[in-house]
């Protein structure tokens, strides 16, 4: 396939299904900075192919495909996920700000993209499932034991997750350990697309939240961070190598249905949306699996 090169390194990422049923990554064709749930949905997304390693040696084609389905943008090996990092989310849940970072892990089957359902399992249909709007910043090269004054040199690029967390399961019925009530099959829903580090130069400047069926529910600044996106990046690679493609999702704003008086839980039907201004919106319906309960 003859192609010239438009430049040597993406800006803004997706990976896609396109109209033969291959699985690309590309650069969409954006009316905007951002990727919106219209511009998803609407049937009309193209993108210019990506050829070669997106995060190793490739090019931005001049070919340009039609999107017949946007994906979720990464398939990490896992999650490392933060706990309590904004200083409002702390003093909503009534808890002492953390010395370090709370790291905990989300498997890959927890992954979910742009519109594909959250599947709440029958074991957590009894009120309990939240939503938490996250920035998750995506490694681009390997890295270990670097300062807090490099770290960003180390990531590739940034995009919006739904950090959906079964609260009963994540904080009363396995001991205090957060993996199973947050690791969920769908339970990570990530996208729509990743934006470079070249054009997010400040990750701790953004505007992020959550709508759930169009009301707002969360709706703060990345800048409310307790340990910003370097302070991370260094922490966790000390002693430990960040490869290139892994993500590390961030922590949420105040705003948790948990928190809320009264409660608010993610419901058969809801429609859940994550924004983070620059990057765009992920939207997805949330179902409640069928079957009975085996516990």
């Amino acid at each position: 396939m003859a192609t010239s090169t438009i430049s040597t390194q993406w800006t803004h990422l997706i990976r896609f299904e396109d109209e033969n049923g291959n699985i690309r990554y590309g650069q969409p064709l954006l009316s905007g900075s951002q990727l919106t749930s219209s511009d998803i949905s609407s049937g009309q997304l193209k993108a210019y192919l990506i050829e070669g390693e997106i995060f190793g040696a490739h090019r931005v084609t001049s070919t340009l495909l039609s999107v017949k389905k946007v994906l979720a943008p990464i398939l990490p090996p896992f999650y490392r996920g933060i706990g309590l990092n904004y200083l409002k989310h702390a003093e909503e849940t009534n808890s002492k700000v953390p010395q370090n970072p709370i790291v905990f892990i989300k498997p890959p089957s927890s992954t979910a993209g742009p519109l594909d359902p959250i599947v709440i399992p029958t074991i957590c249909q009894d009120g309990q499932v939240d939503y938490e709007a996250e920035l998750a910043v995506i490694i681009g090269k390997p890295c270990k034991n670097v300062s807090k004054e490099e770290a960003l040199d180390y990531v590739a690029g940034y995009t919006a997750c739904n950090d959906v967390s079964a609260r009963k399961w994540q904080t009363q019925l396995c001991g205090g350990q957060w993996c199973f009530g947050k690791g969920f099959d769908t339970f990570n829903p990530i996208g729509p697309m990743i934006v470079s580090s070249k054009i997010i130069k400040n990750p701790n400047n953004l505007r992020l939240g959550t709508k759930v069926n169009g009301q707002v529910l969360q709706d703060w600044s990345t800048s409310d961070m307790i340990f910003d996106v370097a302070t991370l990046v260094s922490f966790l690679s000390q002693g430990t190598t960040l490869q290139p493609g892994e993500v590390i999702i961030t922590g949420t704003p105040h705003g948790v249905g948990v928190s809320r008086s009264p409660q608010i839980w993610l419901k058969d039907k809801d429609v859940c949306e994550i924004f983070i201004d620059g990057i765009g919106s992920l939207v997805n319906p949330v179902v409640f699996a069928r079957g009975s309960n085996k516990l």
